[in-house]
């Protein structure tokens, strides 16, 4: 696991895709540095910032203070926290903040929070004058390894989640290492399923190395910086083969197919599920799924399993609080799912760790067999 090291504390991982090509930096104080780095690369001087109720009052003054001393003049706007922010009232919401700070294409609007935030964001900078110049802050694990790289943003609908978006790839990411240090314990574990995704797509050594270091990467330093960077590295390669998810990159999705059905189960109530606990549930399914359909050893599905549970992890469906509906309506929520073509059902399944593949045309009577049998009745 080789991550870019630079000359100063930084790593920087370059995300090469021609005009809209932009780098990844990780290390602590970006904040405090981000003027400064965002005004280094964008012409305009302009920025809309927006972030939520839980980020605003730990980092907005630290990063205003930056971009205001880098010549930005400054809008802001604090949303609710949490899934349900991600909808196409507070779109539109943050689209009029953007436009009432007449923020033109030259200029910038800046994502200060985690997934929720980067994701609604984005969209709103992909459709505000056809497309305007925009900066990822990502302020959670999950957010910094995963979502705030590679451009993916969007909306959730009833229908399910992440269905209305845009491609809209970012002009800079600023993952400040130290911000790290105020999330709880369960929202690191959350943002920790997706390092582990990275090394079950196809870096088995990776996944190896965590298991050998998970708890330097949970107590921070080095190793944190060092599973961040390598997890970075990891997507952009991905994103750069396949920038708009026609191959490869659905990947990508590893657990997320199960995942996402669970989140939609329980109606994007944090209290009872997140993303990051969505998809560690959902790696473990699509691994025993894949050993149902006698694709890779039950032995790989409890070792993810083992992995995820010592970190902290939920692994099954019976370990969400409350009553899920009937597994009818969970293969309702995964026949929505973005990743169905011609009404085909797609999955990422595996051989083994680190021997992810796109299964197209798995049937659905399988599915809804195993996830009966999976279902805590």
């Amino acid at each position: 696991m080789n991550a870019i090291a630079t000359a100063s504390t930084d790593r920087k991982v370059h995300v090469p895709l021609g005009e809209r090509a932009y780098d990844i930096l990780i290390g602590p104080g970006l904040i405090a540095r981000a003027g400064g780095e965002i005004a280094s690369r964008l012409k305009g001087r302009k920025a809309a910032v927006i972030t939520d109720a839980h980020v605003a009052p730990i980092y907005l003054d630290a990063l205003l203070q930056s971009l205001e001393a880098a010549g930005f003049t400054c809008a802001t706007l604090v949303l609710p926290a949490g899934e349900k922010t991600k909808s196409f009232e507070h779109l539109m919401t943050v689209c009029d903040k953007v436009l009432e700070a007449r923020v033109e294409r030259n200029d910038v609007v800046i994502a200060l929070g985690g997934g929720v935030i980067g994701d609604l964001t984005g969209f709103a900078a992909g459709i505000v004058r056809r497309g305007v110049r925009f900066v990822q802050v990502p302020t959670s694990l999950l957010s910094q390894v995963d979502s705030s790289v590679g451009g993916k943003t969007g909306i959730n609908s009833r229908h399910g989640k992440n269905l209305i978006g845009v491609f809209h790839q970012p002009d800079l990411v600023l993952a400040d290492s130290d911000v790290l240090n105020t999330l709880s314990e369960r929202e690191f574990r959350a943002g920790y399923a997706e390092v582990a995704k990275y090394g079950l797509i196809d870096k088995p050594d990776f996944f190896a190395w965590l298991e050998a270091n998970w708890r330097d990467v949970f107590s921070g330093g080095s190793a944190r910086i060092e599973a961040i960077a390598a997890s970075c590295q990891a997507k952009a390669d991905v994103v750069v083969a396949d920038e708009r998810e026609t191959g490869r990159r659905a990947l990508l999705n590893l657990g997320h197919t199960f995942g996402h059905a669970l989140e939609a189960a329980t109606a994007y109530d944090s209290s009872r599920l997140v993303h990051g606990e969505g998809v560690s549930i959902g790696m473990v399914l699509a691994h025993e799924f894949s050993a149902r359909m006698n694709l890779a050893s039950p032995d790989d599905a409890r070792r993810v399993e083992h992995h995820l549970k010592e970190v902290g992890l939920p692994t099954r469906m019976s370990d969400i609080p409350g009553t899920l509906p009937p597994a009818e309506v969970l293969m309702d929520a995964i026949a929505q799912d973005k990743k169905v073509k011609g009404g085909k059902l797609t999955f990422i399944l595996t051989r083994g760790i680190g021997q992810s593949f796109v299964a197209d045309d798995v049937p659905t009577s399988e599915v809804l067999s195993f996830l009966k049998e999976k279902h805590p009745q």
